[in-house]
């Protein structure tokens, strides 16, 4: 038997009689001063399970004492002496204090301490209650959030330290971190000089030596027209991989090069970017849509010539050119930057159905897919018939952080970090910059507003003046952040040492765990920064739409630990009618090539040609499906047959364009609350990820 005495005040101890596994018996004893030194009096105790105590005499207690191995919770003069007037040994014992009010005993050692403020240590499993204790206040914070937090005690064994990444004020970055993706050591790579580049080309492109996704991307075959799927992270030089083939292909006498990016931002830059460079040696046209809106600020910009050597679109601004019959003649490559938009649930189709419809007008083109974040590279590179070429060492290492914010205190926070990343210099000489996501446009300006004059919204609402105003101010270092929306996380190159999440959704929608890994691996580049950062800020309970599950401390949780799904699009059928129309423009309507099309799109298509016979939008003659002005209509203009169909039933009792596309938009509410997803978008843990389509 054991016995753990634990010194109270006022000359009393607690006793606690443990036989090894469990607590037997508890007790209280006084001890008085006498002539012959300290003796015990007022001896009680109470065993098994027992709630009274009972007073014994204290001779018991002496016999018990000398029966067993005595323990002293700290060092105490007193009983020292007294057991030392009766022979008895004593030692001391590291014990939780916690248990111990608990009528329990955890003897403490290296694994199951846990600091409590500035002196106490208390066990894990007290540690553990505290802390759930401690966050109840929250009340909103989920399973997987009290999960982390457990997570982050077992790793610090520090419970103030854990408690601290729910209070901003008392924060450290240290305690808020989640992970660090360590940088890796660059690999030998070969001087430009050493490779079969024209020597127009050499001079012109101010490179002169390779990255290593770029060494890849030759060795892979990229100077002898091979196509590939090129997968990278930011700032790893994949726009370089592009420029290397299709100016060789070009000054070589092989064809233009098509440059394809998903945001009209990024093709302006991409415009700027080729004309200053390669300006004297081939000639860069820019292909995007026009606003609707004739102002100074909306007008044109760049030579708009759809038959320059460089051709730098936005993908619908070619595949407008495409859907109204005109041929792309003359192309030997091109670049399909951020193909993982292939899964975007609005565009996917398009850029897919638009890809096969270039592999077939060129088929003699060599096709280079560029993308940060891809799942499942592997299978996608079979599905468009090139090689794999992944680069996944990250020559910049990256810490991400996880903290759980009330609303009200994430922009304070927000104003805090940036501030403090503004002040710190790389050894590069660039000061600390930061890229703000968050889900609405008006949120933007709201926090930077809130940020001063040093920070900048940046979203697709503003004019090109206006955003070319802010990508120049940030280049010049001249801002400490921009603040933009998830769409843009794919887009334009703001060179950033930190990305802050103020919101992990994209409008309503959550972020997918590959748009969030896109948006995050633009912290940190090797040019600029000696290190990344991203700051998670997660709000316990939040949530941007009632039909969506889960909360934002519950997504950030399956963000950080998620892996990407694969690239497998199912398009629906009135996407699948809109490609199928624009894939028979592409071919003129033969039934032949259009099946060939269609099978050379990596997303599966429904059956839609009985319906567009039957509603008289296609009309077979022969092996030729020829198509009606409505059907050339939902090609050019981008929509589906049952979008088709109702834009005509309106223009029957409904005058007014204005009216007519009010109701539209009515029914494309009225539609998004009814097609709202039923299962949750994120596995359980353990389970195989499952393809979640957000409505």
């Amino acid at each position: 038997m054991k016995i753990i005495v634990q010194p109270q005040r006022g000359g009393i101890y607690k006793l606690l009689y443990h036989d090894g596994r469990n607590v037997r018996g508890a007790g209280f004893v006084e001890l008085t001063d006498t002539p012959r030194g300290p003796r015990p009096t007022r001896y009680r105790v109470k065993w098994g399970t027992k709630k009274e105590y009972r007073h014994t005499p204290s001779k018991d207690f002496i016999a018990n004492l000398r029966e067993s191995d005595v323990r002293l919770v700290k060092r105490d003069q007193q009983f020292e002496e007294f057991l030392g007037a009766f022979q008895v040994k004593a030692g001391t014992v590291d014990a939780c204090r916690m248990c111990l009010l608990d009528e329990k005993f955890t003897q403490l050692d290296d694994n199951n301490t846990v600091q409590f403020g500035k002196t106490e240590k208390i066990c894990l499993d007290c540690a553990r209650r505290e802390l759930r204790r401690e966050v109840s206040h929250i009340g909103r914070l989920g399973r997987d959030g009290i999960t982390h937090l457990e997570n982050l005690l077992l790793q610090f064994r520090n419970l103030d330290r854990v408690l601290a990444t729910l209070n901003p004020e008392k924060m450290t970055m240290g305690a808020a971190l989640f992970d660090r993706l360590e940088p890796h050591p660059v690999m030998v790579t070969a001087p430009l000089d050493e490779l079969p580049l024209p020597a127009a080309f050499k001079e012109a492109c101010g490179v002169t030596q390779l990255m290593p996704a770029q060494q890849l991307a030759v060795e892979a075959g990229l100077l002898f027209g091979k196509d590939l799927l090129v997968v990278a992270a930011t700032a790893s030089g994949k726009t370089f991989i592009g420029e290397m083939a299709g100016i060789k292909n070009y000054l070589e006498g092989r064809g233009r090069t098509l440059f394809l990016v998903p945001l009209v931002a990024l093709a302006n830059q991409k415009y700027e970017r080729f004309t200053e460079r390669y300006g004297k040696i081939a000639k860069t046209g820019l292909l995007t849509g026009v606003s609707r809106l004739n102002l100074p600020e909306t007008r044109k910009v760049g030579d708009r010539n759809p038959q320059a050597a460089i051709v730098v679109g936005t993908y619908e601004g070619v595949d407008h050119m495409i859907r109204r019959g005109q041929k792309m003649a003359n192309v030997a490559t091109v670049v399909i930057d951020e193909v993982q938009m292939l899964e975007d649930k609005d565009r996917g189709h398009r850029l897919d159905g638009m890809i096969a419809r270039l592999k077939y007008l060129a088929p003699q083109a060599q096709f280079l897919y560029l993308s940060a974040t891809i799942g499942s590279p592997k299978v996608l590179a079979k599905k468009l018939n090139c090689t794999l070429v992944v680069y996944a060492d990250r020559p910049v290492g990256l810490e991400r952080y996880l903290l759980f914010v009330e609303r009200k205190q994430k922009i304070p926070t927000i104003k805090q970090m940036t501030t403090e990343e503004y002040k710190r210099t790389s050894s590069k000489g660039f000061r600390g910059q930061t890229i703000i996501f968050t889900n609405a446009r008006a949120r933007c300006h709201t926090i930077a507003e809130a940020l001063g004059i040093r920070a900048a919204a940046y979203h697709a609402g503003l004019s090109s003046v206006e955003r070319r105003d802010v990508e120049t101010r940030f280049l010049q270092g001249k801002l400490m952040a921009v603040v933009t929306t998830a769409a843009l996380g794919a887009g334009v190159d703001f060179p950033a040492s930190q990305v802050i999440f103020d919101a992990l959704a994209m409008g309503r929608d959550w972020l997918s765990v590959q748009e969030f890994n896109q948006m995050a691996g633009r912290a940190g580049r090797p040019d600029f920064h000696d290190l990344g950062r991203v700051v998670i800020l997660a709000e316990p309970g939040g949530s941007y739409s009632r039909e969506n599950p889960f909360t934002e401390e519950e997504v950030a949780m399956r963000l950080l630990k998620g892996e990407m799904e694969e690239v497998a699009p199912e398009h629906d059928f009135e996407q699948s009618s809109e490609e199928y129309v624009a894939n028979a423009v592409a071919c003129n309507g033969e039934e032949a090539d259009l099946n060939r099309i269609n099978g050379m799109m990596v997303g599966s298509m429904e059956p839609v040609l009985p319906e567009l016979v039957h509603h008289k939008l296609v009309e077979k003659h022969g092996t030729r499906l020829v198509m009606t002005p409505l059907a050339r209509v939902m090609a050019e203009h981008f929509i589906g047959m049952e979008r088709l169909l109702e834009i005509v039933r309106l223009t029957q009792t409904i005058k007014d364009p204005v009216e007519i596309i009010a109701e539209l938009e009515s029914e494309d509410v009225h539609k998004e609350k009814k097609n709202e997803p039923k299962k949750p978008p994120f596995p359980k843990p353990g389970q195989t990820p499952l393809k979640h389509k957000r409505r």
